[in-house]
């Protein structure tokens, strides 16, 4: 399904104001069409993709480059087309080491239809894994260049992502998010921050909208704690995918030790599962 223009500014629009509510909200991850559709059904007001959770559906690990620019939008059309709401993409690293790299990602992205999309500082190099603080900030730059050109809002969000990879460095992170600010990044996301303290530092040191991971400390908060520490936006990262796996692996495993099917009464009914994945009502 092709967006018309007019569509895809209300989706843009939506999501952009959804960052300036009261309180947080959770923008969960889909990794396909299917679980588009279920979560859009389940009430939430904003999808996003998962790199991983892509990753693992095509039978890839994450974070070593197996997964390409193409391949990623052509996940991201198939998620745009199963839903009414906005969605922002998982654009990893921009797909490349130049700013002009990531400047096309951000413009691929918007053609594909949707209303936003991450950058990462992070290289894909295991022996430099983090962008210098000049490239990084460059990158950045050129992402939010590339999306005020588009003819429609593109909300860009920057990530510093020293604590995925090792680097405890939580003056480094701020001043990385702050960089990113600076040069017009809509949205900051720094994954890993390991307790509430440190989420709360990058909050009060940012005035964009900060984006936190429901993993490691923040799994351990809730909605309302998460809020008073300041952030505006949850996402679950590839935590519902591996929801999936797990259960699958779980039942699989019961099924081949037990000789027995106990573990398909879990599943979903058939004809509530057809229903869900039925168009949703705009």
């Amino acid at each position: 399904m092709q967006l018309t223009i007019e569509d895809q500014r209300r989706r843009a629009l939506a999501f952009r104001d959804l960052h300036t509510g009261p309180g947080a909200f959770v923008i969960p991850n889909a990794w396909d069409a299917g679980t588009a559709r279920l979560l859009t059904g389940l009430g939430f007001p904003a999808l996003a993709s998962t790199s991983a959770g892509l990753a693992f559906a095509l039978g890839r690990a994450d974070g070593a480059n197996l997964v390409d620019r193409e391949q990623t939008l052509a996940n991201a059309r198939s998620i745009v087309a199963a839903t009414h709401l906005p969605v922002s993409a998982d654009l990893e690293s921009g797909f490349g080491p130049a700013p002009e790299d990531v400047a096309e990602t951000i413009r691929a992205a918007a053609a594909a239809g949707l209303a936003g999309g991450s950058i990462e500082d992070a290289t894909g190099d295991a022996a430099a894994p983090i962008h210098s603080f000049e490239a990084a900030v460059e990158r950045v730059r050129a992402a939010v260049e590339a999306a005020r050109g588009l003819d429609v809002p593109f909300t860009v969000t920057a990530r510093a992502e020293n604590y995925l990879y090792g680097r405890e460095d939580l003056a480094d992170t701020i001043r990385r998010l702050q960089a990113y600010e600076l040069v017009g990044a809509d949205v900051l996301f720094a994954p890993g921050l390991p307790d509430a303290e440190s989420i709360r530092a990058v909050c009060a040191a940012v005035s964009a909208p900060v984006n936190v991971l429901a993993a490691g400390a923040a799994q351990q908060l809730t909605v309302p704690q998460l809020t008073d520490l300041g952030v505006r936006r949850i996402s679950l990262g590839s935590g519902l995918s591996r929801i999936a796996l797990a259960a699958t692996v779980h039942a699989a495993r019961d099924i081949q030790h037990t000789g027995t099917f106990a573990a398909l009464a879990d599943a979903l009914p058939y004809p509530t599962t057809n229903a869900l994945m039925s168009p949703p009502a705009v």
